[in-house]
């Protein structure tokens, strides 16, 4: 079913003084349309309802328009097939059942239309109504077509409709987050979603083409809304739930098919990550990437382009994007030689204070774990870490200084980073090269922690403390930093403020029991000694 681009919804006989009707007078008009034909016209105070100012007259007129055209859809009395205009079905050869058909499909196109404009209305609850009687219809099609299989191969479902649907979820003035939500249950649905799938895909090539790839942060935001909330399966078995039933030709169904909706799915997301995106945007994007998008990709390499031009951005955006190439690299075997290097050099002061900084190292952690990396790639992260310390808030070494253990104990070479013989004349430079970003380049092996050791008279007790540490033998089991990786300065406040409980303070090694018990001699003698 096809949107009709010129609504028609009253005839030139109606004025547009004639009152609203009232709910039960709605109720009554479908009854009347439904009994008999020669009441046909009650159809037009109903759809004129859909346009009214008070929000009840709306919801009422929703409702009416529901039962309505679903019992007409069911009864097949709205015209099959390429639907000729109302003039040429006055003039031309048509019987009158066939004029009536038409007649009541052109009003079906009105309502359509007039719902589909409610989607962008003020009050949330027009829209949520306008939705659901929508996507009613849709099933409603999908169940009675109204246009005609002419051929054996030909799959029935409301494409038009839920293109259109789809079209004006994805407004560009206005956020439409709440809706989608509200469309995310019929998303559930597996024909629905591979179809919903494909028309995103065609809308933001439409829509970003005509716009020349520039910006559109409302629309963008839509767009990246309605296809984060699709739920992929895992598994083909799972595709059970079908709003329209193809019957027997069922299984050839490309909807039916799990690697067409992975093919959908791909193609969807690449089609918008292609293009440029508001800065927000690419956080969002990339928080996603390897739990809900990746996964459920044909070949998850594509986004390789995404993801350097993700990382050229800088900062948190650029440590998102590692964690999605680390992804390729280990699961993909995806070749990025300069992956380590990225990652060392995103070792910055600013690192320290970002939104994602507990993210970042447990990520880092992640990345390092291996045994295999070379010594001089591990010291280099270690030494980096350790001048970098020098300035970092209390929370930050509480993370940091663990860290470091833990790379020194998986890569016991790299403890001549701590036990650093020297002679007695040498110069006290560090031959460590700080902004070298080569971690090959920067003569990691060269130097020494001895940025823990100055942190070791640190103002903080609990920073002291864990400084302390390189004084003594390593233990063999690593630290578990999850603990720290979330904790805030303020809660490092209130620990340290909070009142530690009172123990009772020994007097003596054996409590006296007999001082004052028959001691009267012993006092005796203290008075007289007195």
């Amino acid at each position: 079913m096809a949107p009709a681009r010129k609504r028609n919804v009253s005839s030139g006989k109606i004025t547009e003084k004639r009152a609203k009707k009232p709910k039960a007078d709605l109720s009554r008009s479908v009854e009347r349309v439904l009994e008999s034909r020669k009441h046909a016209n009650d159809v037009f105070d109903i759809l004129e309802c859909l346009q009214a100012e008070q929000e009840k007259d709306v919801m009422s007129a929703v409702s009416a328009c529901s039962k309505l055209f679903c019992t007409l859809l069911e009864r097949k009395e709205l015209f099959i097939g390429k639907l000729p205009g109302e003039e040429d079905a006055v003039s031309g050869g048509y019987s009158a059942q066939d004029k009536y058909r038409i007649f009541m499909r052109h009003r079906y196109n009105s309502c359509v239309e007039i719902l589909l404009e409610n989607l962008s209305h003020e009050q949330y609850d027009i829209k949520e109504s306008g939705l659901c009687c929508l996507m009613k219809f849709a099933a409603g099609e999908g169940q009675h077509p109204l246009e005609e299989l002419d051929w054996s191969e030909h799959y029935s479902f409301p494409r038009e409709l839920i293109q259109a649907l789809v079209e004006n979820l994805l407004s560009k003035t206005t956020d439409n987050s709440l809706l989608i939500s509200r469309f995310q249950e019929f998303l559930e649905m597996e024909d629905v979603r591979y179809y919903v799938m494909s028309s995103i895909r065609g809308n933001v090539g439409k829509v970003m083409d005509k716009n020349k790839g520039a910006v559109l942060p409302v629309y963008q935001n839509n767009v990246f809304t309605l296809m984060s909330s699709i739920s992929m399966p895992s598994q083909e078995s799972e595709l059970t739930n079908f709003m329209v039933k193809q019957e027997a030709k069922h299984e050839g169904w490309k909807a039916a098919k799990l690697n067409e909706h992975k093919r959908v799915f791909e193609r969807m997301w690449l089609g918008f990550l292609k293009y440029k995106l508001p800065s927000t945007m690419y956080k969002k994007v990339l928080v996603i990437l390897h739990d809900s998008i990746l996964p459920f990709m044909s070949k998850p390499t594509l986004m390789i382009d995404f993801l350097t031009a993700a990382y050229e951005i800088g900062g948190a955006i650029s440590l998102l994007a590692l964690n999605g190439l680390f992804v390729l690299i280990h699961q993909h075997n995806l070749d990025y030689p300069d992956f380590y290097k990225k990652l060392y050099n995103l070792l910055e002061p600013c690192v320290f204070h970002v939104k994602y900084r507990a993210r970042f190292f447990h990520l880092a952690n992640l990345f390092l774990s291996s045994s295999h990396l070379p010594v001089y790639l591990v010291a280099a992260f270690a030494k980096r870490l350790a001048r970098l310390a020098l300035t970092a808030p209390p929370t930050a070494l509480l993370i940091v200084l663990p860290f470091i253990y833990n790379l020194i104990r998986r890569h016991p070479s790299c403890r001549v980073l701590v036990h650093k013989p020297s002679a007695e004349n040498e110069p006290l430079e560090d031959p460590y090269l700080m902004d070298e970003e080569d971690p090959a380049q920067c003569r990691a092996l060269e130097s020494s922690l001895w940025e823990i050791k100055t942190l070791q008279k640190h103002y903080h007790p609990d920073v002291a403390k864990a400084a302390m540490l390189i004084n003594t033998p390593l233990s063999e089991q690593e630290d578990d930093i999850s603990e720290t990786l979330e904790i805030a300065t303020y809660e490092l406040m209130e620990r340290d403020l909070k009142q530690p409980e009172l123990k009772n303070i020994p007097l003596e090694f054996e409590t006296a029991t007999q001082l004052l018990k028959g001691g009267g001699d012993v006092l005796g003698q203290h008075f007289c000694l007195a």
